[in-house]
């Protein structure tokens, strides 16, 4: 199986799988005396972790981290960084039900056809139990970020229907309060309770539902993006879409600019009163051709609803056969919760990733 890596310079390489001894991450490429925070990086991780609330799976992970090489006296010495983050709550008997059967919207049936092989306990390696690994590297991406003056903060903007208001970013730290203070990861507390009862509902009905992560990338200095293949937004893009359960991307304005007019569309350049240069509008969303700007950068991920849900299904089982599978299990009633943790190290990992081969070509 080939695609377990991303990066070009600071390039990572995730292992394992849901029902296994442990996931990890190999991180090549990493800078030499980035200060590494662990506690910061299993604040990053329990953001992520399963058992949270009432409202994510009820497996039981603690997700503690393991560094095992890459890191002396507290600092990166710019050799590869391995970490490993054991399973530690695996039921794989909750999953006999899944043998010979394919969930609906799951990978089950492509991976057989595939490979010719699969591992039916809880997905395997296309369970989103692998994200833990991204978001452990993407937390040595935002510590590496963090002295560089760049700043990513993302927040569940909307579930289902209900869409909170444009929650302004001026402050990192204020934001992640308030994002902090729920349990949807919403940082607008009134647009959060209405989340929590929808999500809830849902859950007690035996379904599940969807929703919107919304990030920002603040501070990102002018020129990151390799044109032509290689964009900016090209690459969170990829990075995004690459998270599990992800349908949908969108930059700056996203589809909503299709109905708009160039005159209304256009960013206007200006200067502010330090000589920096801006631009008066943001549609570009701090991108313009695959390139940042020095504004800042804003995207949207949207989730599906989770696939597995608590009601038997018509499905076909290895024989080709029309079957029935069974509601059973431990899943989340809506993902974005969770999923905040791993927009954000995606993102991180992109932006060092081209912060590194901004400064390796000039």
């Amino acid at each position: 199986m080939a695609g377990n890596s991303f990066g070009e310079v600071f390039r990572i390489t995730t292992f394992g799988e849901s029902h296994g001894k442990a996931i990890g991450v190999i991180i090549d490429g990493c800078p030499p005396n980035v200060t590494v925070d662990e506690d910061f990086i299993q604040n990053e991780l329990d953001k992520r972790k399963p058992g949270q609330s009432k409202i994510t799976t009820q497996r039981k992970e603690s997700d503690t981290c393991q560094i095992l090489s890459g890191v002396f006296e507290g600092k990166t010495t710019g050799t590869p960084i391995a970490i490993v983050i054991p399973n530690e709550d695996q039921k794989s008997k909750d999953y006999d039900h899944n043998k010979d059967v394919f969930r609906p919207s799951h990978a089950d049936y492509v991976y057989q056809q595939k490979y010719g092989i699969r591992d039916h306990r809880g997905g395997g390696r296309s369970s989103a139990r692998e994200t833990a690994a991204r978001v452990a590297a993407g937390a040595i991406a935002k510590l590496a970020l963090k002295q560089l003056g760049i700043e990513i903060a993302a927040h569940v903007s909307s579930v289902g229907t209900i869409d909170a208001p444009h929650v302004d970013i001026s402050s990192v730290s204020e934001f992640e309060a308030l994002r902090e203070s729920n349990i949807t990861r919403c940082a607008d507390p009134a647009t959060a309770n209405e989340m929590i009862t929808l999500i809830d509902s849902v859950r007690k009905a035996g379904d599940t539902i969807g929703g919107k992560v919304s990030c920002t990338i603040k501070n990102c200095p002018v020129g990151l993006g390799e044109p032509v293949f290689d964009k900016l937004h090209a690459d969170l893009g990829k990075a995004m879409l690459s998270i599990n359960a992800v349908h949908g991307f969108d930059y700056g304005s996203g589809f909503d600019g299709s109905s708009m007019r160039g005159s209304e569309h256009n960013d206007i350049f200006d200067v502010d009163s330090n000589g920096k240069v801006i631009t008066r509008t943001n549609f570009s969303g701090g991108i313009q051709g695959g390139i940042s700007n020095g504004m800042d950068i804003n995207f949207r991920v949207a989730f599906k609803p989770v696939a597995t849900i608590m009601t038997n299904q018509q499905t076909i089982n290895k024989d080709g056969q029309i079957d029935e599978i069974k509601g059973k299990g431990r899943h989340d009633p809506c993902v974005v919760p969770r999923a905040v943790a791993i927009v954000e190290a995606m993102a991180a990992l992109v932006v060092l990733d081209h912060y590194l081969r901004n400064k390796v070509y000039l």
